[in-house]
Order: C-alpha cells, then structure tokens, then sequence
C-alpha cells in the first residue's frame, strides 16, 4: 500500500473536510494525493470497495463511531487530523502530567472551553471511554468550521496599532455609537483570551481612534462610558504588545489604559487597570515598583470591600496574583507566598473559576499562578504538583490554559523530564495555536527542550521545532 504523505493532512481541503467529517471527501483527497485506491482505502479501514465506493459518491455517510475510529486508524491520521475529525489525539495530556498509577488524563481538546480534560478511571472499558469523547465533541468540528480559520496579523498590524496609540482625533470624524464601540471592545476581549492574536491585532487600530472620538466628543455618563471602554481596549492592547516584547509601546499602552481608567471614575477600571501597569512594570525590569503598585491597589480595593460583589473579588484577587508573581521575581519568597494565600482566599469567597471583568480569576487560576510561582523560585517539583492539582476544565479562557501548560513543560524540562515537557508543549499549542507558534518566549522554551533533549527525543524535538518555524 502506498505511503500517505503527512503533507496531506495540512491541505486546508482535507482539513476542512475533516472538520465536515466528510469521510468521502476526505477518501478522494486521498486517492487524489496519495493514490491509493479504493480497494486499499477499504483494506486499511475494514470497509469493503463497495462500501467505499458508496461513500465517496456520497450515496452513504458515515455516522457511526467505530468507523470514524477505523478510518482514523487505518489512515494513521496524526493527532491533528483526529481532533479536526473530533476524535482523541493518541498523545495523551495524561501521560506528561500525571503520574499516578489509578488514573490518568485521556487528553486535551482544541477550542473545547468547556471541556478540555476527563479522568479515566483504571478498568474503565477504553472504547467506552473514547465513545464518550466522540459524542462530547458532537459539534465541535462544525462550531469550528463556522467561525473559520484564525486570521493572521498583517505585516503592518504591529506599525497600525502603533500608531493608533498616538493618534489624536480629527475634526470631522464621525461619533460612533457607544452600543457598538462596547460590542467590539467585548470582541477584542474575547479573541484574545482565545489566543486569537492576529485577529485582535487587525481590529485595535480602528477601535482605539473610534474609542478617542467618543470620549473627546461625549459628555457626562456617556463620556465616562466611553472612558471605561477604552480603558479595557488599551487593556487589551498593552497585554498583545507584551506578549511581542514589545516594551516600549506595552508601557504606553497600559499608560493609557491607566488614564482612561481613572477618567471613567470607576474604581472597578481603575483596579482592573492597575493589573496592566503592573505587568508592563515587571516586564520593563521594575520588580520592587511592580509589587508595591499591584498591592496598593489591592488594599485600596480591600478597604472598600464589606459586600464583594463578584467583580469586585475577581479583580482584587487578580492584582493580588500579580503582585505574588512580581514578589517571585524578586525572589521575595515570603510576600510571594502571601499574596498567593491572600488571593487564595478571595478564591475562596468567590467559590468557582469565572471571567468576572475579564479576569479569568478563581481557585484554579489562583493554583495556576502558584505553578508560576514556584518554577520562578527555582522549585519545578512543586510546580509540577500544582498543576497536577488544577482543573483545566475549569478555566474559562484558553489563554489561562496555555500558559499554565507551558509554565508547566518549562517544569518538566527543568525536571530534566525532556519527555514530558515536549508532550505538554504539543497540548498547548493544540489548544492555542498562536500562543505558542508567535511568541518569543515560547520559541525560547521549545529551543531549550531541542537543545538539552536526550537523544530518544531529539528527533521529534527538532520536528516539532521545524513544524512552528523555530531556528534550532
């Protein structure tokens, strides 16, 4: 039987295809590309060439599961091939993290928020277990096929949103409507916590010169509204620009974010606000002014705090998170630990992971940052164990999900677990591609791992390196 080159899975006809589970279409690309006829298709697959035959002219759909697993199988479909098709990877999440012997973690869905994880217990029959991620995932391929492919950032979205952050308004530029400058703020705040970076980066440049308009041209309540929403697009621009390291612009950003925030007289923006500064000064170097920043803010927060409401716990717990990862960095163990136990407790209060003000904040963020914490003290033991206690099912944005997943294969590989780290790497990127393909600093972590694995990974490093465009 003809070899199925591996190319052919990356063709976005055969992704969509998949993605379709059209399982005809996806036999004529293979028989278009790979040449294999359909007495061969049917060999590898357990089908007869009449049945094949009758699915590829459309006469009959496949439906059931055991065919989508045979095709799969007998097609050696890479992982993610499976999971466009709405299968489970065969590289399981389970085996790099947990290492118990009475259970393990099946795998980690792309684009599943709500569900990432399940726990199989030992015994448990494994066709049933797969059976029940196929019929989770009931949707999934379509969901993704209706929103389409992540647009990429154009070459000059980094040079536009520089520039819109110092444009002024114009005379003669039209008011927009707050309704509508609120629903794309909103937008903007979605799709970057979906890791969908190149599309926030195309949509800010017009965003933020409309947001100047309205609060240079609206008065009273309206003005202040305007205020708040910039405050949150600046937000959103300034965490884009340092995930590029871009400092400089980072820094003006969350400037402006600050600004606008303390215009709006909202002192839930102005909390919210105070967690970017604080980033942009850890990021510039400046540890000890990043921890007193985000604590001030956080006790001018707790003061006022006799009935929390949910935002309010959201963000005061997030400038405390903050503020342990700043005390981290400056290798201030004791406040670090405080801070962690602090905002453990308004974790508690709150009583399950939400997205209060878009925060993303609860008891499974705050372990996430416990994992940071740890690793940025020099312990990836302990790192490792936090992340084995947190429910990736219950954070609310795959942004949170990918950086505890690449916080904890930074773990592994300072474990000296070269294995596991790659394992981890590969989940992260499945689940946030962007996050992982166009950040310096993950291309920093997956040199590593080439560069100090073992010599049973070194191929599958220097792949996997070569698959995100990474010079090794």
């Amino acid at each position: 039987m003809p070899e199925i080159p591996g190319s052919i899975w990356r063709r976005a006809d055969m992704f969509a295809a998949l993605q379709a589970r059209d399982i005809g279409n996806v036999f004529r690309l293979i028989r278009q590309y790979a040449g294999l006829s359909q007495t061969s298709i049917g060999s590898v697959t357990g089908l007869s060439q009449g049945k094949v035959s009758a699915i590829m002219s459309g006469s009959q759909q496949v439906i059931a599961f055991e065919v989508f697993e045979r095709v799969a199988d007998g097609l050696n479909m890479p992982d993610a091939a499976r999971m466009a098709l709405g299968l489970a990877p065969r590289t399981a999440l389970v085996w790099a993290i947990s290492s118990q012997d009475d259970r393990h973690i099946a795998t980690s869905i792309p684009g599943t928020p709500a569900r990432s994880v399940e726990v199989v217990q030992r015994g448990e029959d494994e066709t049933n277990v797969r059976r029940r991620e196929f019929v989770g995932l009931a949707g999934v391929a379509l969901f993704n096929a209706a929103l389409g492919p992540a647009e990429q950032a154009s070459a000059g979205g980094i040079e536009d949103l520089a520039a819109a952050l110092v444009d002024l308004p114009t005379p003669g530029d039209s008011l927009p409507e707050l309704a509508t400058l609120a629903r794309a703020v909103s937008e903007a705040k979605q799709r970057y916590q979906a890791c969908r970076y190149g599309d926030v980066v195309n949509m800010l440049p017009s965003l933020l010169r409309s947001l100047q308009v309205a609060t240079a041209t609206l008065d009273g309540d309206a003005r202040s509204k305007a205020h708040g929403l910039a405050a949150e697009a600046y937000h959103v621009a300034a965490s884009i620009l340092l995930k590029q390291e871009d400092k400089g612009l980072a820094w003006l950003a969350a400037g402006r974010s600050v600004q606008t925030a303390h215009a709006s007289g909202s002192p839930l923006m102005i909390g919210s606000s105070s967690r970017i500064i604080t980033r942009a000064l850890l990021h510039g170097g400046h540890r000890e002014a990043a921890v007193s920043t985000a604590s001030a803010a956080a006790q001018r927060m707790d003061a006022a705090l006799l009935a929390p409401t949910s935002d309010d716990l959201s963000i005061y717990g997030s400038l405390l998170l903050q503020g342990a990862i700043a005390a981290a960095q400056q290798a201030n163990r004791h406040t670090a630990v405080e801070l962690l136990d602090e905002a453990g407790e308004a974790g508690r209060r709150l009583g399950r992971d939400g997205n209060h003000m878009w925060t993303a904040f609860g008891p499974n963020n705050v372990l996430c940052h416990r994992v940071n914490v740890a690793l940025t003290m020099g312990d990836a033991g302990t790192a490792v164990e936090y992340a084995r206690k947190v429910d990736i099912e219950a954070l609310p944005s795959n942004e949170r999900k990918a950086t505890l997943l690449l916080d904890t294969a930074r773990a592994f590989l300072v474990w000296g677990k070269h294995d596991r780290a790659l394992s981890v790497m590969r989940a992260a990127g499945n689940i946030a591609p962007e996050e992982i393909a166009f950040r310096p600093v993950s291309h920093r972590l997956v040199r590593d791992l080439v560069d100090t694995a073992p010599i049973s990974i070194r191929r599958e490093a220097r792949e996997f390196a070569q698959s995100l465009g990474v010079a090794a």
